[in-house]
């Protein structure tokens, strides 16, 4: 088959919605966004693998030559959910506005893929000593399914992977983990006009908050990385649920809460410190306290300064490589032996919000960085 333009490969993964969410309703199948990938890249001569991950989820791997060794670039084929009111323009469709496209995924981070397709058509005809293999994953905006799937099965990818993330096109060594996590407590209602009919769910949740906060503070004096532009560990009280009327003592109640951990932190060791704090208030309240995560944390992630990758994106971006707030795929790909870095063209501002967009000032830089990273470990 004859390969789409770069502008038609953009238009049409953004036309190929891949919505993945936590919410059943918004939740959507990565398979045709897989399947376009797939065709383009066994244009280009690539070995496609496709991965099954769960019903209508997979994860694609393709692969130019043989060996150990090699190069892995790597994205997410999911987008996040989108408020289509609150665009100018479709968000399904490719949109030229100025300098810039605008459309769902075009930043973050379908619009990844066609510049890797681009970058390796410039390079056809030259003979590979090591492989190169572009990867896509599902549901990275929500579970990580097909990062921890990677993972799990353990199979050696690549010397170097870089993902194509929103990065602006500098480097980043280092993100937090993301821990998201939920305390259930289960009291007992009475009327209120008698404390001793019943234990308030709520009360006991006032100092479950007070203990976590504790912590908090506790972790900011102890954990500190001045690379970050927050350098401490942040905790986040972001929704509580309880009770039903006033004169009603609360029986029940919930928070949800996000822990931001930075490399070097164990979350089974937070979660271990946070436990020992439950237990003695369950007691104190008279009431039942459950603790878990709403799904598994995605650990901190760092690679160090001296690796070869590091040094070597150093050099072709002209920027040392830095630390960012938001969390990726890289631990995942570390794991399989990889070293990782983030290193993408679009900006993480405008990812996850309206009028998403991609400046066209970042494409040409982009393929060429790909081009060089590609000759540096593969020809």
């Amino acid at each position: 088959m004859s390969l789409p333009s770069l502008k038609d490969q953009f238009a049409a993964l953004i036309a190929t919605p891949s919505v993945s969410c936590t919410q059943p309703h918004w939740d959507q199948s990565n398979r045709a966004v897989i399947d376009l990938l797939a065709s383009w890249l066994g244009a280009l001569g690539f070995a496609c693998e496709i991965q099954d991950v769960a019903p209508g989820k997979a994860n694609l791997l393709a692969t130019l030559g043989s060996g150990p060794g090699g190069l892995v670039l790597a994205g997410h084929s999911d987008t996040v959910p989108f408020d289509a009111e609150l665009w100018q323009s479709d968000p399904l469709r490719l949109t030229e506005q100025g300098d810039r496209w605008l459309g769902l995924g075009v930043c973050d981070m379908k619009g990844f893929f066609p510049l890797v397709i681009e970058a390796v058509r410039g390079l056809q005809g030259q003979p590979l000593k090591q492989p190169l293999l572009v990867l896509a994953t599902c549901d990275e905006e929500s579970s990580m399914a097909g990062a921890r799937a990677l993972a799990d099965a353990g199979r050696p990818l690549g010397r170097a992977a870089v993902i194509g993330e929103p990065t602006g096109l500098q480097p980043i060594r280092l993100h937090k983990g993301i821990m998201m996590e939920r305390i259930d407590i289960l009291g007992q209602s009475g009327h209120s006009s008698d404390p001793s009919l019943g234990h308030s769910a709520l009360e006991a949740m006032h100092d479950v908050m007070g203990e976590l906060r504790a912590l908090r503070a506790q972790w900011q004096r102890e954990f500190s990385n001045p690379q970050f532009g927050v350098p401490t560990p942040t905790l986040n009280l972001g929704c509580i649920h309880g009770g039903d009327n006033p004169n009603r003592i609360c029986g029940q109640c919930s928070l949800e809460f996000d822990l931001r951990p930075l490399p070097g932190m164990d979350p089974q060791q937070l979660r271990a410190a946070i436990n020992a704090k439950l237990q003695p208030l369950a007691e104190r309240h008279r009431v039942r306290i459950d603790y878990a995560p709403l799904f598994d944390n995605v650990p901190p992630f760092e690679q160090s300064a001296d690796s070869e990758l590091v040094h070597l994106a150093e050099k072709l971006t002209g920027h040392a490589a830095q630390a960012v707030a938001f969390g990726t795929e890289a631990p995942y790909l570390q794991q399989l032996g990889c070293e990782t870095l983030v290193l993408g063209p679009g900006d993480i501002a405008c990812a996850h919000q309206p009028n998403e967009f991609l400046e066209l000032a970042r494409i040409e830089p982009t393929v060429q960085l790909l081009r060089q990273l590609i000759q540096h470990y593969c020809l």
